[in-house]
């Protein structure tokens, strides 16, 4: 009897030691950089969190916020965070340096980027050919936003030695290089486009937040704020890869079901701004830029490759399989496995 005994509590150490070493590996932290969490084209991320969806897959999810996404990208190759909220072009970008980035979950459809020319100069600055002897104001060299300010600058015939770009953030350090007069535009994403044109600080020149927007200044639709993660990871992380984007896709298909107001109301309130009203007005017409399932829309990556291949050689003359920069597989595994689960 006294056997049976200690075998049933040998039994219950077991379990509960293999538990917690269960539990430890779920509970694994991954670190997610975010190229500038207040903007609105990365609310996604912060969404996520707020929303529990991060804890309803048993994940221990810290974000992190970086003022431009190469920043974020740096911080993704040299492997101090496991995956990046940034833009998809990174991910070609960086495969014809010889890096395998892909993006397991897409959050926009357009890039929801907006050139801005400040007041003072829009009488002269009317078009992206007025850039001659101009400084444009990106948020670093090497991100999203230097790369479509030099193709919009340069397909109106600009060559690059007759204009600047200057690495000036987002948000309030943006608003201070463009009221200083060292940049006479830039491009920026929502809520600053909405706040400094309220102020009469700067005038739209090129806008890139609706589809009909950015197919007349890219060609098609430009995937762009999405998450990323180096393919290694993925392949020997699958689990973790489709429980982030199983939430990350519940995301879409909540910002898809509530008003703006409702999901403002999930954000922090240092995101509005001290104008919660206005951050509203710039998210409602931010809504339909996003997808409604976190996947890749169609012919979108394609048109990413001949924008950036237009003004930058490396990527023309790599062979970019487009295939390695994107998957939908596991948004895909994730929407099998909450089928499967509701049943």
């Amino acid at each position: 009897m006294r056997t049976f005994h200690r075998h049933l509590i040998a039994t219950a150490v077991c379990a509960t030691l293999a538990g917690t070493v269960s539990m430890a590996q779920a509970a694994e932290p991954i670190t997610i950089m975010v190229g500038g969490i207040n903007k609105i084209i990365y609310l996604p991320a912060k969404l996520t969190e707020a929303l529990g969806y991060f804890k309803d897959e048993g994940l221990d999810v810290e974000l992190q916020s970086q003022p431009a996404g190469v920043d974020a990208e740096n911080q993704l190759i040299a492997g101090a965070v496991q995956g990046v909220v940034g833009f998809y072009d990174h991910t070609i970008d960086l495969q014809s340096k010889g890096k395998e980035i892909e993006a397991i979950a897409v959050f926009c459809k357009v890039p929801g980027e907006v050139e801005l020319v400040s007041t003072q100069a829009a009488p002269t600055f009317k078009t992206m050919a007025d850039a001659k002897g101009k400084t444009l104001g990106v948020t670093g060299l090497g991100s999203s936003t230097d790369f479509l300010s030099r193709y919009l600058v340069e397909r109106q015939g600009v060559a690059s030695k007759d204009y600047s770009l200057l690495p000036v953030g987002a948000g309030d350090t943006f608003i201070a290089a463009m009221k200083q007069d060292r940049i006479q535009a830039g491009m920026t994403t929502e809520p600053t486009v909405s706040a400094m044109i309220k102020r009469g600080e700067a005038k739209v020149l090129v806008d890139m937040r609706t589809e009909q927007g950015t197919r007349a200044a890219l060609g098609g639709l430009y995937p762009a704020a999405s998450f990323y993660v180096q393919n290694s990871w993925a392949e020997t992380h699958k689990d973790e890869a489709t429980k982030l984007a199983r939430a990350f896709a519940r995301t879409m298909a909540y910002i898809h079901t509530h008003t703006a107001e409702q999901i403002a109301d999930k954000m922090p309130k240092d995101y509005y701004g001290g104008d919660k009203a206005l951050y509203v007005q710039a998210l409602d017409a931010s809504l339909p830029m996003f997808t409604e399932d976190g996947k890749m829309p169609a012919g979108g990556p394609e048109t990413v490759l001949q924008v950036l291949a237009t003004y930058k050689p490396q990527v023309k003359s790599k062979n970019i399989d487009l295939s390695k920069t994107y998957t939908n597989a596991y948004v895909t595994a994730g929407a099998s496995v909450a089928k499967a689960t509701a049943k």
